[in-house]
């Protein structure tokens, strides 16, 4: 199944590459383009040359009305044209919004593309589906740009008054979600409109909900984590806090018995383990799509390194047992600990919900790319 996906480096197409990566039959044939290989003649027909899905993510969202309107319908000419030459008739994918329907350039710029790829699905006999999509969120949000979640995460972390729209309404769904009901629709056949639901909020609740969730975490307490949309949005946090928010130093209370220190408080439980590692030795080189996973060394000297989802740079943190501090794992950064002390490390491990063999979350990918285990 090659895919390819256009506007890989923004939100949803960046979600869509890491959604793919796990699944048999698509994650060694995904063709992502940014803007630069998008606009590049050769690259763009070389990707699209034997695709079976094309899923257009790339889209102009601020710019000036001209730009806006018929940017947006340039952009979808050029895909068009590219499928022309390479006589190429996968099955088209586009994400649309619900602004299509307003009279405004971004609406009618948005509308006019699918009217382009409506046309050029019916002239070659091709499948074709539009997704209208309500008010996208997710890690990997820009504030001022995307979302009003993403501007309330980086106000919240920033401490700076939150800039609520006082009786607005949004509608979010995942990003996630999203690449779920792309797959879905192309393992389907379904083509036409397809509007995708989420959930109705206030803006206010949305900022309310953020702000107690930073409230809590930064006090050292997760916060209830048992609905699905609550997870959400504070992965979607956490994401704003990392990397400067890590590692979190606990306070270590000592007398003449020994020392003790609060590993982790949270509103919904979750499960704990404890693991040894030998000097030399790595663990990890994993990542979750949900699940909040904290490491805290409790005896020893360790490296924990991060690196984000198709992103080369790592990050890495140094810790001891000596100085207790946790660092939670992000989601969509695959991460590793290794024993770089002369002795046994000994960690601690937990993370937000009690492991199930049969949906673990959790899929290998080394940090370091020389890295085997």
């Amino acid at each position: 199944m090659k895919t390819v996906i256009t506007g890989a480096a923004g939100l949803l197409g960046w979600h869509l590459q890491c959604h793919l990566s796990v699944l048999d039959g698509w994650k060694d044939t995904v063709v992502a383009l940014d803007r630069q290989a998008f606009n590049d003649d050769a690259v763009l027909d070389a990707a699209l040359a034997g695709a079976d899905a094309v899923v257009h993510c790339a889209g102009i969202n601020r710019a000036d009305d001209d730009e806006l309107e018929q940017g947006n319908i340039n952009l979808a000419n050029r895909l068009v044209d590219s499928l022309v030459r390479v006589g190429g008739k996968p099955h088209l994918l586009y994400s649309n919004t619900i602004h299509k329907e307003r009279d405004n350039a971004y609406g009618r710029g948005k509308a006019g593309a699918g009217r382009v790829f409506q046309e050029w699905a019916e002239a070659h006999g091709a499948r074709y589906s539009e997704l209208v999509l309500p008010h996208v969120f997710g890690e990997g949000g820009r504030p001022f740009y995307n979302s009003a979640v993403f501007t309330f995460c980086q106000q919240i972390v920033d401490g700076e008054p939150l800039s609520i729209n006082a009786g607005g309404m949004l509608e979010l769904l995942h990003a996630q979600d999203i690449c779920a009901r792309i797959v879905e629709s192309v393992e389907r056949g379904q083509t036409g409109e397809m509007r995708l639901k989420g959930r109705v909020i206030s803006a206010a609740e949305v900022a309310g909900k953020l702000s107690a969730m930073h409230a809590s975490y930064t006090g050292h307490v997760v916060p209830d984590l048992r609905d699905a949309f609550d997870l959400q949005l504070f992965n979607t946090l956490r994401s704003f806090l990392y990397p400067a928010h890590y590692p979190c130093e606990l306070t270590l209370h000592t007398d003449n018995r020994g020392s003790l220190f609060e590993a982790v408080k949270a509103d919904n439980g979750g499960q704990a383990f404890l693991s040894t590692t030998k000097p030399g030795i790595t663990r990890g080189n994993h990542f979750h799509f949900g699940k909040v996973e904290r490491f805290l060394v409790i005896r020893g000297e360790a490296v924990i390194r991060l690196r984000r989802l198709f992103d080369d740079e790592v990050k890495e943190f140094r810790v001891s047992g000596d100085e207790p501090v946790y660092i939670d794992m992000p989601t969509l950064h695959t991460h590793s600990i290794t024993n770089v002390g002369d002795g046994e490390l000994m960690t601690l491990f937990w993370s937000h919900e009690i492991f199930d063999p049969e949906s673990p979350d959790t899929y290998f990918l080394p940090v370091l790319q020389d890295q085997e285990s």
